[in-house]
């Protein structure tokens, strides 16, 4: 990326007022997300392509903010710019006119969090002859600059303000609080407080080009209230695929989490405390239940349950009608759906956050609820799953009830199992007892499929026929190479006539173990652990049958979580000890012969996943799981080396 020798200047001396009463403990700019302030998440993407000083002025707190610096690798760079009283946008600007005079700089509020490519923004100012360079989107509710044909500003209605003249039709965008301006801008600002739109509009006046520079589509959010600090703490949550964050440096007893939850440092949790979609601020000391909360160390502030969602649920959530017969029995809603009102209507709100393109939805009624699924009308799984559902829970596999169908629309109601994943529950401290334990659970659950599932696969002759064969096992190792090896790392891949080969046999041995009903996705994002610390299944509709150790491969050797060595070969002779006592046929040598060819064949499909979801679906979020899935590939090439060189040789090369 490259580097321009362009100034920074941070406004943030603002009294954060609408945001009270966390404002009252911190200033905007050092408001936490994941354990860092806003300023320093704005600094660390300015600063990768602007290598100039960083102004920042004061009013608010300042002591907190100066402070945060002196501390911060940014210590040397930053030169502070007192003001009192606050002197706005415009005079925050001329009170640092010595600073700002040197050359373009580039301006952005310190309480706007933007995706943004910057130098798309340095490189058009600069080819452009503008005096000054706005970063804009379209925005109806905040579009109040009113720009012509080329884009370059004429007006701003009701200035300071973001809100545009509805009685006025003209060509507007919203202005996002950054710009990169040419010094000469200063030359249109009065001493005193003053607004930037006052430059803005004398200097277009004056005949100097002010560009607004359209970014729609981009990430925005203006965080000025507890609603949109609650989105933006949320939306960092859905970016990095995760539904919780604990930070290492909270206090966190035994609780109970489900829906989003942020745990900040230097806040405490006590035991048995139970958070639902809650925010915990540094400071704050938290026991008992609560849902829907930003919390503080005096304040708990309350948002209804849209709010407390990343945007993109926020943005996807829907009304349904609890008269239509789908949800109509559940939820105790009589009479005809053409007679409902407003009142049998219910928010339906997404979740989830993996690798599948069907929807789901949280239907509440009161205290009811259930999850809503809907599908696409050329998804060839929805039967299947439907399927698979009645035939597990007839043989007690704790997967979600099936509560109602609409086979017309491809849609289907749930039992409600809640958001916490093993994944999400293991990120809470845990002895190491404990975690063996709830592993135990899981393992029962894979006991009862190996077992008395497959005993009774008859009774399902779809899944009965569903062979994880040959041809299958090819077509995982090859969706390794093209997404993993060619599609994300670039490899050429030399000698690929004798890799086959080498993939062929592995196939072939994999093929010849004796095949149980596997999941064939048992890792710990499908398992839902409900209060209690009881563990459901999900995402089962890939089920076939399958050398049963390929499932134990995935929950034991999982990249998600790395168990403990000792753990896992605990794990691993309680999974085969149980097994003997429900199956005559069980064959522990057999068993444990299968688990390094299946252990290779499932790592090297992880790593196929990840290359197709992170690099063709743009879920950047499973590339942080690809150092662990590789290291424990690496580690199992090396161990058959001498049976398999060119595997070995390949894998070798890959990088995390």
């Amino acid at each position: 990326m490259p580097q321009f020798p362009i100034t920074i200047f941070l406004p943030a001396a603002g009294l954060g007022e609408r945001l009270r009463p966390i404002t009252n403990h911190l200033p905007k700019p050092l408001l936490p997300i994941f354990g860092r302030p806003l300023i320093e998440i704005i600094l660390e993407r300015v600063t990768a392509v602007c290598s100039g000083p960083i102004g920042v002025n004061l009013h608010y707190k300042p002591d907190l903010i100066r402070a945060w610096a002196d501390s911060s690798q940014y210590a040397g760079r930053i030169r502070f710019f007192p003001e009192d009283p606050i002197l706005g946008t415009g005079g925050g600007l001329k009170n640092a006119e010595a600073f700002l005079s040197g050359g373009p700089f580039l301006v952005h509020n310190s309480d706007i969090l933007l995706d943004i490519d910057f130098t798309r923004l340095i490189e058009t100012h600069l080819a452009s002859g503008n005096i000054a360079t706005l970063v804009t989107h379209k925005h109806p509710t905040l579009s109040n600059v009113v720009v012509d044909d080329e884009d370059l500003v004429r007006d701003v209605e009701n200035p300071g303000d973001s809100r545009p003249d509805l009685n006025r039709v003209a060509k507007k965008v919203a202005y996002t609080g950054i710009a990169l301006y040419s010094p000469e801008i200063l030359n249109y600002l009065p001493i005193g407080v003053s607004h930037a739109t006052v430059a803005w509009i004398d200097a277009a006046k004056a005949g100097r080009r002010v560009q607004a520079l359209d970014f729609t589509g981009a990430y925005w959010n203006d965080i000025g209230t507890p609603v949109s600090y609650a989105g933006a703490t949320l939306d960092a949550l859905r970016r990095e695929g995760e539904t919780m964050y604990v930070s290492p440096a909270c206090g966190c007893g035994k609780i109970g989490i489900d829906g989003y939850v942020v745990l900040e440092a230097g806040s405490v949790v006590e035991d048995k405390a139970r958070l639902r979609n809650c925010i915990v601020m540094p400071g704050a000391h938290v026991a008992g239940l609560w849902e829907n909360r930003i919390i503080g160390p005096d304040y708990s502030i309350p948002l209804k349950e849209t709010e407390m969602q990343p945007s993109v649920h926020a943005r996807e959530q829907k009304q349904v009608s609890l008269a239509d017969p789908l949800f109509a029995l559940y939820f105790g809603i009589t009479g005809l759906p053409s007679d409902a009102d407003e009142n049998d209507h219910a928010d339906a709100i997404l979740i989830g956050l993996g690798g599948s393109d069907r929807r789901y939805y949280r239907v509440r009624n009161g205290r009811k609820t259930a999850v809503f699924m809907e599908c696409r009308p050329d998804d060839a799984d929805y039967e299947r799953h439907l399927l698979y559902t009645r035939f597990f829970e007839a043989h007690a596999v704790p997967v979600p009830g099936l509560i109602s169908v609409d086979a017309v629309d491809k849609w289907a109601l749930f039992e409600d199992l809640g958001d916490t994943s093993l994944y999400s529950y293991l990120k809470l401290p845990h002895d190491h007892d404990h975690i063996e334990d709830i592993y135990r659970s899981v393992l029962d659950i894979l006991v009862k499929l190996h077992t008395r599932v497959t005993e009774h696969v008859h009774e399902c002759p779809p899944l009965q026929a569903r062979i994880f064969d040959y041809d299958y096992l090819r077509w995982e190792t090859n969706y390794f190479l093209e997404r993993f090896v060619v599609g994300l790392k670039k490899n050429p891949m030399g000698r690929r006539p004798f890799l086959d080969g080498e993939l062929d046999r592995l196939a072939r041995k994999v093929d010849a173990y004796p095949k149980s009903v596997i999941h064939r996705d048992f890792q710990c994002q499908n398992i839902m652990i409900t209060p209690g610390g009881i563990p459901h299944v999900i995402d089962f509709q890939g089920a076939r049958m399958a050398p049963a150790a390929y499932d134990v491969a995935s929950i034991l050797w999982d990249p998600y979580f790395r168990l403990d060595d000792n753990v896992r070969a605990k794990l691993i002779d309680y999974y085969a000890s149980e097994m003997k006592s429900d199956s005559k046929g069980f064959k522990d040598g057999e068993f444990f012969e299968s688990l390094i060819s299946c252990r290779l064949q499932r790592h090297m499909q992880a790593l196929g996943a990840y290359g197709f979801l992170s690099h063709e679906k743009g879920k950047r979020y499973f590339l942080k799981h690809v150092p662990e899935a590789l290291r424990l590939l690496k580690e199992e090439t090396a161990s058959v080396k001498n049976e398999y060189p060119e595997m070995y040789k390949l894998v070798d090369t890959l990088t995390p």
